[in-house]
């Protein structure tokens, strides 16, 4: 039984939230802090970009008027509003049992934790298998548009978006869990050349992705999640947990991340 950190952080901001697991990622590929997962929201509700993904991809506009913020991840895959949710990382050195093997060797490890936690709460959901088609780019500029390889559906519905990053000093792995609201705002913020292009957008991430609360039928708080979580993460991938706190290092590293990256518009507008 392997020994990790809990964090359980209040909702913050995109930009902090981003610096805060990129900071422990760096505390703990250097060994000075435990491997950890970390559950938190987010206030106000924020897009994140994927890596890669184009910063015109975005309707800053329409963005602005709505108070969103604005981040890009430090993993890949396309856009996700983060808004009534909940958001887990998990953060551990190369080494660690669950990210031994190949990249989708370890999403699947992760996901099987992912799937106790839902099936405590009660939703009929499974992993899904299959890597997306080779058109899957067609799709748009959504995450939740189109399943990746060993993540959580239900019903051929997106329930989890997961991405993760690989360093030299570790592997981080981060997702999203809507427990309930309009999955559909995200379309609101996009650019589209057209207004029909937008409904085309929203009709078809509704087909395609869910909440918590469309599946359950009950609208669950943060916390009662977060504790499946836990006591999933524990019995199906044999772990065991201690409560904790960011150390003073990790706040340094995380305020110093967030004013020369995350909060900036070189690395916010990269692409």
């Amino acid at each position: 039984m392997n020994l990790y950190r809990l964090i359980l952080n209040a909702p913050a901001d995109g930009a902090w939230n981003m610096a805060i697991d990129e900071a422990i990622l760096v505390a703990v590929g250097s060994g000075d802090a435990l491997s950890t997962l970390r559950l938190y929201a987010w206030q106000p509700a924020c897009l994140s970009l994927g890596y890669s993904q184009n910063i015109q991809d975005v309707d800053m506009t329409r963005l602005q008027t709505r108070g969103w913020g604005l981040v890009r991840r430090m993993t890949g895959g396309r856009a996700i509003l983060h808004a009534d949710e909940l958001t887990y990382s998990v953060i551990v050195p190369n080494h660690d049992d669950l990210v031994s093997g190949s990249l989708l060797e370890s999403y699947n490890h992760i996901a099987r934790g992912l799937l106790k936690a839902l099936h405590n709460l009660g939703l009929a959901v499974e992993i899904n298998e299959h890597t997306p088609g080779m058109n899957s780019n067609a799709a748009g500029p959504v995450c939740f548009e189109v399943p990746s390889a060993y993540e959580i559906t239900t019903q051929g519905k997106k329930l989890i978006g997961s991405a993760q990053a690989r360093r030299k000093q570790g592997v981080l792995q981060h997702g999203s869990l809507p427990l309930y609201g309009d999955l559909g705002r995200i379309t609101q913020v996009l650019a589209f050349s057209e207004e029909a292009e937008r409904q085309e957008a929203l009709e078809r991430l509704l087909r395609r992705a869910t909440n918590v609360e469309s599946v359950s039928g009950r609208r669950l708080d943060w916390e009662f999640v977060a504790k499946a979580f836990v006591e999933a993460f524990e019995t199906e991938l044999d772990l065991r947990f201690e409560e904790g706190e960011l150390s003073a290092e990790e706040k340094k590293c995380a305020y110093e991340l967030v004013k020369t990256k995350y909060s900036q518009p070189e690395w916010t507008g990269r692409v």
